[in-house]
């Protein structure tokens, strides 16, 4: 599959704070969304630009009013989240999604959605700007989106409102991926980003109907990947005899997509926690993911 055929959505959000885990809500909403052309060059006219204000609920702090120009004037007769979800899972939904520091908007947005009994969506990708940022431009002095705005000549007006910062990231991703030689399939996107898809669909795991990724086969079948680090691990490795030579037990596109989770999910980042986001969930020993019953 080809990623450029995709739609890449890059969204953004500010929040009342930096804990959604203890509270702190959606206030702005912003995405991007680019439509590349043959050439693999941004189709100008067919770009979609998504904002609007989310009613969080709670006062917003006086600073973070000072940083983000967002007030409680100008929130309180915005539609609470229960109102957009729809819109943002859409857009998230089958697509390339894009953030600059994916793990805080992705945990925003997540728990806004566990509010409402649902689950985040099923992206094709999860990129990180900020890991490119700190992979192709190791020796810079900071990483901020604005700074590898700068570094890539994206011009970023107006920063900390959401789909101004959203598009800035989203054009400074698909800078990234000319100058750093991106390659053309998902796959290979995938492991250039390091970023999380969805699991390889001739491997042991899947997605239940909730996005969540399940063991598909072996002794945790119907159980949250998340559940079960330590198997994740072993897969990686794990070797059997055939015909007198040891070979991988599973395959190459299967261990690679559970390395770059283990990585991503279980090294101190958010883990997966059945798409939800508290604070034990970032903590790599922390895997309290409750599975659903067998056979559903």
């Amino acid at each position: 599959m080809r990623w450029t055929d995709k739609p890449i959505v890059a969204f953004d959000t500010e929040t009342t704070g930096l804990n959604p885990w203890l509270g702190d809500r959606l206030m702005e909403f912003g995405a991007v969304v680019f439509h590349l052309d043959e050439h693999g060059r941004v189709d100008e006219s067919r770009t979609e630009r998504h904002e609007f204000f989310v009613n969080p609920g709670v006062p917003i702090p006086v600073e973070v009013q000072k940083t983000t120009n967002i007030s409680d004037s100008d929130v309180v007769n915005a539609p609470p989240f229960a109102e957009k979800a729809e819109i943002i899972w859409g857009l998230l939904e089958d697509s390339l999604s894009v953030a600059h520091n994916y793990d805080f908007d992705q945990a925003v947005l997540a728990s806004e959605f566990q509010r409402l009994g649902r689950f985040w969506p099923t992206p094709l990708a999860e990129i990180d700007t900020l890991d490119l940022s700190r992979r192709f431009f190791g020796g810079a002095r900071g990483h901020k989106l604005a700074q590898l705005a700068t570094r890539l000549d994206i011009r970023l007006v107006d920063a900390h409102r959401a789909a101004n910062d959203a598009e800035a990231c989203g054009r400074s991703f698909l800078a990234m991926t000319h100058r750093f030689d991106a390659p053309d399939q998902l796959d290979g996107l995938l492991q250039w980003a390091d970023a999380i898809g969805r699991p390889p669909v001739d491997g042991p795991l899947r997605l239940d109907d909730a996005g969540r990724v399940m063991f598909a086969d072996g002794p945790h079948r119907g159980r949250a990947v998340a559940k079960h680090p330590e198997y994740l691990a072993w897969m990686v490795v794990a070797r059997r005899r055939h015909q007198g030579e040891w070979q991988h037990r599973f395959p190459e596109s299967t261990r690679s997509w559970v390395a770059r989770f283990l990585r991503l999910r279980m090294a101190g980042r958010a883990v997966q926690g059945g798409r939800s986001f508290g604070a034990d969930d970032w903590a790599p020993e922390s895997c309290a993911v409750p599975d659903p019953p067998l056979g559903r």
